[in-house]
């Protein structure tokens, strides 16, 4: 999922992310323009998953 994806979409990815993941806080998911990288680096924490993992469940999340 690249940049313009990811911003034009996040408040609909964000409501789904917090269902599969009760755990995540608003904070956790504050989409910053420009703080991508850090955004991607809460999930993979939080997650358990690699980068990657992320952005293609992020890619599957907005199907």
């Amino acid at each position: 999922m690249d940049t313009l994806d990811l911003k034009g979409k996040w408040n609909i990815l964000k409501g789904k992310v917090k269902q599969k993941y009760a755990d995540l806080t608003d904070d956790d998911l504050l989409y910053i323009e420009g703080k991508e990288d850090e955004l991607y680096g809460r999930l993979q924490e939080k997650t358990g998953k690699t980068r990657e993992e992320v952005k293609s469940w992020l890619k599957d999340l907005d199907k």
